[in-house]
């Protein structure tokens, strides 16, 4: 049976407007002008320049008025997650057939290039081998990971042979390739430890002496050396403090990682755009934003004309109409979107601006023990917005300084408390202990119990393993690992 009845419900909606925001203060300057090219190809209603142009919105009134309400945009039935993907495809983008006679055939050129894997096998056929010879190196150049080892062992490789390239062979027949492939270029390709990665590129060395006590520390004592106990090596191959520096200097010459040395390899090189820059004028913080923020925009007067057409038609057609709706969804979203990147600039000057204010005595040294406890919370308040907000300046934009050019978020730290009862920040306590191991002796490195006795004298009672924990985020290795002769 059917009933009427009345249903209080209490629900939160972002508007389109305001996801297009979000996701526009979230981008980095590089990512936001690609945003910028793609809506000004997109929208053929907004348009860049210093151009002038007159407001649509009263022709747009006049041109809709008697208009029935199935023909303009409910706004509430949108999709939110359509808005927040980040491929928007246009209706026409997924028929067959979706290009226009006209448009020109573009070729994107491809710099050539070889694998890692086929450069190892073009260095075979320098090699005089049997079919099956060759059918067990292409294996093992096969199996050579990114890193220029392999990393397996034979009596695997003996079975994957015979299971998935039906051939019958035995560990010494493979041995023997291995051998072969291992004199390939870069030195010490196909090893199967760092141990005989080494080895194969010390044997490629002049023999001259401090190599060959290398090659016998290797050989010998590859645990100790791993381990630093300086004074085991020293009593076991009988030598000076000096051969043992001059034998470890031709060690530390070695590449640890020979695949990573092929020149075909593709490294992405990261081209960092400063967001913002903060200069010293006279004593005080000069904040600007990068002028690539800030584009000018306007809705094309083109498109308000046309609109202003339409008022004077007695009688519209249906194509009319549709043409009608057409405009005015291009000119709300040049409109949304010009509003869209005036908050944006708004929102990054005053968040980064709070920023430069609370932490104004570090920019103004360039001391790192300068910089203030802060979190995101601590912005948030001071400016009056969401935590999400400044999360999303901080995380994906960078700052040029006169002390370099850095992650915005790298500015945020915990507090801990000193002997004085005051909140310091960690960053401040790391960039001291960094200090205190920089200055240590390297003959006899400072233990993190000692790390930690001598930060309490310096009023910063921290524990022991408190300070292995910032150790490990600065990338500093354990006392052991740091000893030099």
């Amino acid at each position: 049976m059917l009933k009427q009845h009345l249903q209080f419900k209490l629900s939160q909606k972002l508007s389109p407007q305001q996801i297009q925001l979000m996701k526009l203060i979230q981008l980095p300057t590089q990512a936001f002008e690609q945003r910028l090219k793609q809506e000004l190809e997109e929208n053929p209603a907004l348009e860049s320049g210093k151009e002038e142009t007159d407001s649509y919105e009263d022709d747009f009134e006049e041109a809709y008025e008697g208009e029935n309400d199935s023909e303009t945009i409910n706004t509430e039935d949108i999709n939110i997650d359509d808005y927040l993907s980040d491929d928007e495809i246009p209706d026409y983008r997924t028929r067959t057939s979706n290009y226009s006679a006209d448009d020109e055939e573009k070729t994107v050129p491809y710099a050539a290039g070889i694998s890692f894997n086929q450069y190892l096998i073009n260095q075979l056929n320098t090699f005089y081998l049997s079919d099956e010879e060759w059918a067990i190196a292409e294996f093992l150049v096969g199996s050579v990971d990114e890193s220029g080892y392999i990393r397996r062992p034979v009596s695997d490789i003996m079975d994957d042979l015979a299971f998935t390239q039906n051939i019958y062979t035995d560990q010494k027949t493979i041995q023997k390739v291995l051998e072969i492939v291992q004199e390939l270029d870069p030195p010490g390709v196909a090893a199967r430890s760092l141990d005989e990665c080494l080895l194969i590129q010390l044997r490629r060395k002049d023999p001259i002496p401090a190599v060959e006590l290398a090659v016998e520390i290797l050989e010998k004592s590859f645990d100790h050396f791993t381990k630093k106990h300086y004074k085991k090596l020293l009593q076991k191959h009988n030598i000076t403090e000096e051969q043992l520096k001059e034998a470890i200097t031709e060690i530390e010459k070695l590449n640890p990682k020979p695949g990573g040395s092929y020149s075909g390899n593709t490294r992405i090189v990261e081209h960092i755009v400063p967001d913002f820059s903060i200069r010293i004028v006279d004593g005080e913080l000069e904040l600007s934003l990068n002028s690539r923020n800030a584009p000018e925009l306007h809705v094309s007067k083109e498109y308000s004309n046309m609109l202003a057409g339409y008022k004077n038609a007695k009688e519209r057609s249906k194509s009319q109409k549709d043409a009608v709706l057409f405009i005015k969804q291009k000119l709300d979203a040049a409109k949304w979107f010009i509003d869209a990147i005036r908050q944006r600039q708004q929102t990054l000057y005053i968040t980064m601006n709070a920023i430069m204010e609370y932490q104004e005595e570090y920019f103004l040294t360039g001391d790192e023990r300068k910089l203030r406890p802060m979190i995101l919370k601590d912005i948030a308040d001071a400016i009056d917005m969401d935590v999400s907000t400044v999360s999303r300046v901080a995380n994906s934009k960078y700052v040029d300084t006169p002390y370099g050019t850095k992650l915005i978020k790298e500015y945020f730290s915990e507090s801990m408390k000193n002997e004085q009862g005051e909140d310091v920040s960690t960053k401040e306590i790391k960039k001291i202990l960094e200090t205190v191991i920089g200055e240590e002796s390297k003959r006899k490195p400072l233990t993190d119990d000692k790390l930690a006795s001598i930060l309490k004298e310096k009023g910063y009672p921290i524990a022991r393993r408190t300070v292995a924990k910032y150790r490990e985020q600065l990338g500093i290795p354990v006392a052991r690992l740091r000893k030099e002769i």
